[in-house]
């Protein structure tokens, strides 16, 4: 008698990154569970794209987090800053933009070890990357590394020997086209997923934010064609 699967968690925000990581959880053949996040960002849009996709892919339990990061602001997600738009690639490289929302890993990853131990599972996935991404500090390997070893002190089952609490993050060093390519061999369908920091009331991408631009990228270098719908599609300028 071959041994249950264990179970993953998986953060999952309906992005092209978190969908490609949920694949690879399921490919490795573990038992899905996902977690997304309500968390005050500018549109229920993504939300939606989650529950999409943790419908396609068979998710047994699929939690949607509600809690309130727009009572901090301090980001172009919760606040009512501007979203930057149509920035060079060297731009997107360097600094930290006014996307960033203020601790929201560290946040996203304590909730996901609250379900770990309650699912009696040991395997956290997350699809943060250290190439294709727009400086987020809370997305290097360092910090994963740093949190990880939190984690394993942070439990009873981990403190108590019943626990070996593993992060996984299998993007962390492909670019975005990499990504891509590696979840069409999954069989993804990136039609379901939504990317776009302030798309139009019908739901299209701006095509112009910094995660517009680098999923267009993603898609050029990946020989592929985006099939989500853009309300201006501009691929990034070199600088």
């Amino acid at each position: 008698m071959s041994p249950q699967p264990k179970p993953a968690i998986v953060l999952l925000s309906g992005g092209v990154d978190s969908t490609t990581t949920l694949a690879i959880a399921k490919q490795q053949g573990f038992r899905l569970n996902a977690l997304t996040f309500h968390y005050g960002q500018r549109h229920a849009i993504e939300i939606e794209a989650a529950r999409r996709v943790a419908q396609a892919f068979g998710v047994e339990r699929h939690v949607v987090v509600p809690m309130e990061l727009r009572l901090f602001g301090g980001s172009a997600l919760t606040d009512e800053l501007a979203v930057p738009k149509s920035r060079t690639l060297e731009e997107i490289a360097h600094g930290i933009p006014v996307t960033y929302v203020p601790a929201r890993n560290t946040i996203f990853l304590a909730y996901a070890l609250a379900f770990a131990e309650l699912a009696e599972g040991e395997d956290l996935f997350i699809g943060v990357n250290a190439l294709d991404y727009s400086g987020y500090p809370d997305c290097r390997p360092e910090y994963i590394r740093a949190f990880e070893a939190m984690a394993n002190l942070a439990t009873k089952a981990a403190v108590e020997g019943r626990q070996r609490l593993r992060i996984h993050t299998p993007l962390m060093h492909l670019s975005k086209a990499q990504i891509i390519q590696r979840g069409l061999e999954l069989g993804v369908n990136y039609a379901l997923t939504h990317s776009c920091y302030e798309p139009a009331p019908d739901g299209a991408a701006c095509g112009l934010c910094d995660s517009c631009l680098l999923r267009l990228k993603g898609f050029a270098e990946a020989g592929a064609t985006d099939p989500i719908a853009y309300s201006a599609i501009m691929l990034p300028p070199r600088p």
